[in-house]
């Protein structure tokens, strides 16, 4: 999961909690599907992502995994 995304998954449990304790079950069961597809997707994200650096070279930035970036 992305840094600084991670918040979102937090959010959604203290919010199922909250739904929990208050009698709202449905709610509860949507924002269980919410974090899930929340987290999914965040991990996708993460494992699409091709950090980028910087070197003293002239060709550019370029992938740590190789190539361009």
């Amino acid at each position: 999961m992305p840094m600084g995304h991670d918040w979102i998954i937090d959010v959604l449990a203290d919010l199922t909690t909250f739904s929990k304790t208050n009698d709202l079950p449905l709610l509860a069961v949507q924002l269980e599907k919410a974090a899930f597809i929340a987290s999914a997707e965040l991990s996708l994200q993460t494992a699409h992502a091709s950090p980028v650096v910087f070197g003293d070279d002239d060709d550019g930035p370029r992938s740590v995994f190789g190539g361009a970036g």
